[in-house]
């Protein structure tokens, strides 16, 4: 397969491995003409700069497990309609046969929508290439999540961080936001405006509060400031930041850092109350700032950071 693409088998080897696929042995019958075509390929990519040796590695794993994830999801999902069949391998192969030609075109429409949208995104920074640009982070956080799911056999699970996912998804798109992942019982999304992570925040704490909604308790925790992006993931003290927060919030909370701060405000952190106590409102001047209410609180001591200062976010109002 190697030879007839025109690539070192030692490439080919790495490549293989980089997407999550086991080593096979030199007897087995395991690549077929797609496997050429692909390799070829890579190699086209390859020697168009596309893919460079310092972004190999990390780019084809990121391929290798977004679609190991996406394909372990699908095979369940038709083994569940399968299963009901008097003949269920039968099934299995019918609906792999009608079904997988739709969902690939569709995955395909996904991806290209995706591409145009992050195009777009970046045309509008000042380099777009460079992987740095100032956002808001947040991660949004269930609370008793542990407790909850002990209580709760595999599907109920299933159906009740389906409903969060759903839920968050739909509220952060909303607010001109984007979802990084959902690690479990949380979420990571980024907005290029602070005011649209507080406001998003600020609905799903309020949803978590109420009795009468579904939607699970939660705390949040925002920064504000330089962020790197790479390979569809942020990195970088603003996201650790944000994590820090929200592993300190209170259950319905929303807890903000400096720069966060002084972007809803319109105030820096000099200019608010010195007292590191529960009292002393700071909402800002601006627009932004007149619809929060800003606390400081007492600082934090957490991994990475000795004296974290945070504030907490509610609206104006309350």
């Amino acid at each position: 397969m190697a030879e007839r693409a025109g690539v070192p088998i030692e490439v080919a080897e790495q490549l293989w491995r980089l997407l999550g696929f086991a080593r096979t042995e030199a007897d087995d019958l395991a690549f077929t003409e797609a496997d050429v075509d692909a390799l070829r390929l890579t190699r086209e990519l390859m020697e168009l700069g596309v893919i460079g040796p310092d972004s190999q590695a990390a780019l084809v794993r990121t391929w290798g497990r977004s679609y190991a994830r996406l394909a372990e999801w699908q095979t369940s999902l038709l083994a569940d309609i399968a299963v009901e069949d008097a003949d269920p391998a039968h099934r299995l192969t019918q609906l792999a046969q009608d079904v997988l030609p739709r969902v690939e075109s569709l995955q395909s429409y996904v991806w290209r929508r995706h591409l145009a949208s992050a195009t777009s995104r970046a045309l509008a920074v000042e380099s777009a290439t460079t992987p740095v640009s100032t956002m808001a982070v947040c991660f949004v956080d269930i609370v008793g999540y542990t407790s909850r799911s002990k209580s709760l056999d595999e599907a109920e699970l299933v159906a009740w961080l389906e409903h969060f996912e759903d839920a968050a998804t739909g509220l952060v798109v909303d607010r001109g936001g984007r979802i990084i992942k959902t690690i479990g019982d949380e979420v990571l999304f980024v907005t290029d405006r602070a005011e649209d992570a507080a406001e998003a925040a600020l609905e799903l704490t309020a949803r978590g509060a109420d009795d009468g909604d579904p939607f699970p308790a939660v705390r949040a925790g925002i920064a504000y400031g330089e962020v790197v992006s790479r390979l569809g993931d942020v990195f970088g003290p603003t996201v650790n930041v944000a994590a820090r927060l929200t592993s300190v919030a209170r259950p319905g909370a929303v807890l903000v850092d400096q720069g966060c701060f002084e972007e809803l405000s319109g105030r820096t952190a000099d200019d608010a109350p010195d007292d590191p106590g529960d009292t002393g409102d700071t909402g800002g001047t601006g627009d932004a700032g007149a619809a929060y209410s800003l606390r400081r609180t007492r600082r934090v001591s957490v991994k990475g950071y000795s004296k974290l200062q945070p504030w907490v976010l509610r609206r104006a109002d309350r």
